[in-house]
């Protein structure tokens, strides 16, 4: 079979590293071997797949269901297998192999067409939220994870140079740094967090009715976990009527339900969307970035 990427992959790799990357190049030949290797037959490519990595669906020898995931360095697939091997399918996918070659993970077989956000928004938003809540533990003892201040301390600087490029987004970019600086000042808990959660990243099971997958991990406080699901849906929130209280409603509903303070996922749910609109705009995405500038600024 020919592991040909999905053009979703492709688009989002490009934005990632303009000057040209080898992976994907590589990655034929990568999937290949990895597919030999664990003497799997192939059914399918995911698809339209992740933005990160190559998703094929896979027959272990025995018969048994699997995902077998390939992903580059930058997309940190090493962390993702420690906090899979942490999780031990406590509210996420189960890692069938701990250790194997860089940049390949051998995953429990979810529904992969099926996600919550195929719910209505307010049960998708009550099983994502209870999905979450499983995740937030403590990080192992010499956890290979980057905390919240040091991945917000990079985008930081990124989220600056921005603005002295584009001065009308300099306004929102000078709260949410101001708002990163004031959370980070006292942070209530660390814990192991998701890192990039959100409905599409909550899938149908057997053992379990939703489990997550897709985590890019990072160690901090439980509100900047649940800041990236307060916003999912953008798009419809920004065309209601209703959609900046409704936002406000919604981080008062998560709030409560997770017990995390309202005032701290609200600055972390400002941080994420501005840094999320300052990148769009980078990238050459001005929609997305007008989206995500215009929820922040409801904040």
């Amino acid at each position: 079979m020919v592991f040909e990427p999905p053009k979703r992959l492709v688009r989002a790799l490009g934005e990632t590293a303009p000057d040209g990357d080898d992976w994907l190049e590589k990655l034929p030949e990568a999937a290949q071997q990895a597919v030999a290797l664990r003497e799997l037959t192939v059914e399918r490519v995911q698809v339209p797949g992740g933005r990160s990595s190559l998703v094929v669906l896979v027959r272990a020898a025995d018969g048994t269901p699997a995902v077998l995931k390939l992903a580059p360095g930058r997309a940190r697939p090493e962390a993702e297998r420690a906090a899979l091997a942490h999780w031990a399918g406590r509210g996420a996918v189960q890692l069938l192999e701990p250790f194997s070659a860089e940049g390949v993970l051998l995953l429990e077989r979810l529904h992969p067409d099926v996600s919550v956000r195929s719910l209505p928004e307010a049960k998708a938003l009550l099983e994502a939220a209870g999905t979450l809540r499983r995740l937030w533990v403590e990080p192992p003892a010499d956890f290979p994870f980057e905390t919240v201040a040091d991945r917000t301390g990079r985008q930081a600087e990124a989220m600056r140079a921005r603005a002295q490029a584009d001065p009308e987004v300099a306004p929102l970019v000078d709260l949410a740094l101001a708002a990163r600086e004031e959370l980070l000042a006292a942070p209530p808990e660390h814990r192991l967090l998701h890192g990039t959660f959100r409905q599409s990243k909550v899938l149908g099971a057997e053992r379990m009715p939703w489990l997550a997958v897709g985590p890019d991990p990072v160690v901090g406080e439980c509100a900047f976990d649940l800041a990236r699901l307060v916003r999912d849906r953008v798009e419809d929130l920004i065309a209601q009527p209703s959609g900046a209280a409704t936002t406000r409603r919604r981080v008062k509903r998560l709030a409560e339900s997770l017990d995390v303070d309202q005032e701290r996922l609200r600055g972390w749910t400002l941080f994420r969307a501005v840094e999320s609109g300052v990148r769009a705009g980078r990238v050459g995405r001005p929609r997305d970035a007008e989206l995500l500038l215009e929820f922040a600024s409801w904040l």
